[in-house]
């Protein structure tokens, strides 16, 4: 069934794993992530959905992914198999992705496909494994999974997952399928005549946190954790506005310290407003003072300060990042993003001030209504920041969501944007690091994140023609 190099790269990646969870279990779940192992490591969402599954009773959950070198599997016609029991995920009654974001469909259609599951939900029967999604993608745009998947969980997936593990035994397919359509924060497509509202769980369900390290992860041995989840500002592109329970819930320090396993030496804080916690310095502090190395996914410009920025640099930080995301104060302010001129000269005065190599930079460009004098005030100004501290930009092209205000706003015509990152490029050469995303890709994301079925079809398209930029226009332009 499987050639013994790839069983071989498994166990190895297997090996080097801490917290791997090896349970018996009358129901096996196979639990994929539609990208690489290293990737799908690094999901905080991912690794907490594995460790919900093992909680419950007689359940247990392996994990498959997107392999590194799919046309090899291909090749050898070895189907992808799970982790923990090397189990072929035909084999399954329950097969569940996590997918983060539009792009990531065609590891989903991928997976499928190598397994040998009929790609559309309407060509499987009973015999067949129940395919069942979730993740980031759900806050904004479900829809492009319906042809594909039987249900969907949208939003926060930590008691709905338990549900469908009480129910998936009891019933036949039709039926269970049924009563999900009904249940709030589910998405069946074919039944479900609306998408509902995203589902959420009550703070006293949190914190989400690793239950594996491994050195192969993107964050390499990093133990991911939340202090927070939600945000309560309003910034009018982002999705987390929609998030469950009405803006942020917070985790006290002492909870968060208490579940770092002492063999963790690197800690990730992860959430979409994590320095907006008020109590953050104090925890930073008290994971530095254990000797450990910290890490932050989101610090707010705003937010920033010589002392807690003195904590991240005791914490291993070399550089700093934050965003700006409108590339001038005129479409800051127009889309709520609240952070100014004077926040990010203060950033880069404390990334100088506390010793780091550079402050890294988010930002978007193409907002509605962006002009080529707001990318002249972001050359501008961006020459002022790295003459206090090195500077790098990240720049990627603005993607419209559903279920934000922006929902719709058209994307900028390619040439355009091009020209615009042209521009950036001469007027910083030499002086600021510029990183751009590719644009192209930007532009495939955006048609899917606006889309509907018809645009996931369109996907199975571009994936079956070789996934190029080419297949992909030809497959969206159709629509």
């Amino acid at each position: 069934m499987k050639d013994w190099d790839l069983v071989k790269q498994v166990r190895r990646r297997v090996k080097d794993e801490v917290g791997t969870l090896q349970k018996p279990g009358s129901l096996k779940v196979a639990l994929c992530y539609p990208s690489p192992y290293k990737i799908g490591m690094s999901s905080l969402g991912f690794q907490t959905i594995y460790r919900e599954i093992n909680l419950h009773a007689e359940v247990s959950a392996e994990r498959a992914f997107l392999p590194d070198n799919a046309e090899e599997y291909r090749k050898r016609r070895v189907p992808v198999f799970t982790y923990e029991g090397e189990i072929p995920l035909g084999d399954f009654p329950v097969v569940a992705f996590s997918i983060a974001y539009e792009l990531e469909l065609p590891g989903l259609i991928e997976i499928l496909d190598l397994s040998r599951i009929p790609l559309l939900r309407e060509n499987r029967t009973d015999k067949h494994p129940l395919i069942v999604a979730g993740g980031p993608l759900t806050y904004s745009n479900p829809l492009i999974l319906s042809p594909f998947v039987d249900l969907v969980f949208l939003g926060e997936g930590e008691d709905l997952v338990h549900t469908l593990l009480e129910t998936v035994t009891e019933t036949n397919r039709e039926g269970l399928l049924s009563r999900f359509s009904r249940l709030p924060g589910c998405f069946v497509p074919g039944l479900s005549s609306v998408i509902p509202k995203i589902a959420g769980v009550e703070a006293s369900r949190l914190p989400a946190y690793s239950q594996i390290l491994t050195k192969r992860a993107v964050w390499a041995s990093m133990f991911l954790i939340e202090p927070e989840r939600g945000c309560s500002h309003d910034c009018a592109y982002c999705i987390m506005r929609r998030s469950a329970n009405g803006g942020m819930r917070l985790v006290s320090p002492d909870r968060v310290f208490s579940l770092i396993p002492e063999h963790a030496r690197r800690v990730g804080l992860v959430g979409a407003a994590v320095t907006d916690h008020p109590k953050v310095e104090e925890l930073a502090g008290r994971i530095v003072a254990s000797g450990r190395q910290i890490g932050v996914s989101s610090l707010r410009a705003d937010r920033l300060n010589d002392h807690l920025v003195k904590i991240l640099a005791q914490g291993g930080y070399k550089t700093l990042t934050t965003a700006s995301d409108g590339v001038s104060q005129r479409l800051r302010t127009r889309i709520g993003r609240r952070t100014t001129e004077q926040h990010l000269i203060r950033a880069a005065e404390v990334v100088r001030n506390a010793g780091m190599q550079k402050l890294k930079l988010y930002q978007m460009i193409g907002f509605p209504g962006e002009t080529m004098e707001d990318v002249d005030e972001c050359i501008r100004f961006s020459l002022e920041l790295a003459g206090i501290a090195p500077l790098s930009l990240s720049i990627s092209p603005f993607v419209a969501k559903r279920n934000t205000p922006l929902e719709g706003a058209p994307f900028e015509e390619i040439h355009l944007l091009e020209s615009k990152l042209s521009r950036m490029r001469a007027g910083l050469k030499g002086r600021v690091d510029v990183r751009p995303s590719s644009v192209r890709w930007a532009w495939v994301e955006y048609r899917l994140s606006q889309g509907d079925e018809d645009a996931g079809l369109a996907a199975m398209d571009a994936w079956r023609n070789g996934g190029s930029f080419s297949a992909w226009k030809k497959a969206l332009t159709r629509l």
